[in-house]
């Protein structure tokens, strides 16, 4: 970004290689979308991030075998990596020496060891990325808001995540841990936009991490993502992006390509227009290798073809592709499909209708969205 941007002056964040915020220029991320113990398919597909331009790939672990995995992979690829703590907080100081930022979910943080408090937590976590010079995210994402702050703040879900973004800040900080940045998520480019100014107003000197969860396939997915960042970056707000399209893994280095072209337009001063967003909205989370069942990506795009006919509809459907982030981040779609390894999912907002194979899912999910568009004409 050129001075002309005023962009927000942040602390410095070291990440192997790279530098997010002070000075730096905007880092791109993505993440590998293949089995972490499928190590060859893995390598390639992080090499094939950093050759389009990703400055950091990360990679999803669950486990002590993916871990060994994530070893070998280290070894075999020059990538700056950042691993996904996922559900599993403790595997950090498994694989702290082996990465160079590691990142956790708040939300996720009370799922196991519920006897200790969050702060025992996140000291621990700040010990072990101290002791082995690897940074932090704290990524708090719309559908995995910690519990707490979610009965803290009633029916105000932005504000919730945004007050949990700050309480991590403040937890580290005192800890006097600095090199961490900040992702506060949703699938909805408004509330993105004002979530990230909120925290930013707040917190001014930590690092901002961009992303629109879940923007689903493009071009859609795209325009959906360009909304969020054209604003937040030239308003000087965000040091690293993630673009999180739903894509093959042969076409998953697009969601680079598409950052930087972003970045670029924006510091060259191109913008899209705002579209209208409304109408039928279908929000999918990108391919990961969190996906238990590569048919996610098909049923995505087949439900966007399905659905064509109900394009003038004011009806949010989500198609999520994980246990981890399928529950939670269904609940407030007004159809919802989250895909297992054998089943899917499907639910009328938090209401769970049956799971149902992948081959009648698709004739299931029809039903579902002709009576609801016939209960709203009613």
């Amino acid at each position: 970004m050129s001075d002309a941007q005023h962009r927000r002056k942040t602390r410095r964040v070291r990440v192997g290689s790279t530098a997010i915020g002070g000075d730096a220029e905007i880092a791109v991320q993505s993440m590998c979308a293949t089995k972490t113990r499928d190590i060859d398919a893995t390598v390639a597909q992080t090499d094939q991030l950093h050759r389009a331009g990703a400055d950091i790939v990360r990679i999803a672990i669950d486990n002590e075998k993916e871990v060994e995995a994530l070893r070998e992979i280290r070894r075999q690829t020059e990538a700056n990596l950042s691993v996904d703590l996922q559900e599993n907080y403790r595997l950090a100081d498994k694989v702290a020496g082996i990465v160079d930022k590691i990142r956790y979910n708040p939300g996720h943080l009370h799922h196991i060891e519920r006897e200790k408090s969050i702060a025992e937590k996140v000291e621990w976590l700040a010990s072990v990325a101290r002791d082995h010079g690897c940074a932090i995210r704290v990524g708090v994402n719309c559908g995995s808001v910690a519990p707490d702050f979610l009965e803290r703040y009633p029916d105000q879900q932005l504000e919730a995540l945004v007050q949990s973004a700050v309480h991590h800040c403040r937890l580290l900080e005192d800890l006097d841990f600095d090199q961490f940045v900040v992702s506060l998520k949703d699938s909805d480019p408004d509330k993105v936009i004002t979530a990230n100014r909120r925290f930013a107003a707040v917190a001014p000197e930590v690092p901002l991490h961009l992303g629109v969860t879940e923007a689903g396939l493009p071009p859609q997915g795209i325009t959906k993502t360009r909304v969020a960042f054209e604003k937040l970056l030239a308003e000087g707000i965000g040091e690293t992006l993630r673009v999180s399209l739903t894509l093959p893994n042969e076409r998953k280095h697009e969601e680079v390509e598409v950052g930087h072209a972003i970045i670029d337009d924006v510091r060259n001063g191109r913008f899209i227009s705002v579209p209208d967003l409304d109408g039928l909205n279908i929000i999918s989370c990108p391919s990961c290798s969190r996906v238990e069942n590569e048919a996610f990506v098909n049923l995505a795009q087949d439900v966007r073809t399905m659905t064509e006919y109900a394009s003038q509809h004011d009806i949010t459907i989500a198609v999520m592709g994980c246990r981890v982030n399928g529950p939670g981040e269904t609940d407030d779609a007004d159809l919802g499909l989250w895909c297992g390894p054998s089943t899917v999912v499907l639910k009328r907002k938090a209401e769970r209708v049956g799971a149902f194979g992948y081959d009648v899912v698709l004739d299931k999910l029809r039903d579902e969205l002709d009576a609801l568009i016939r209960q709203r004409a009613a």
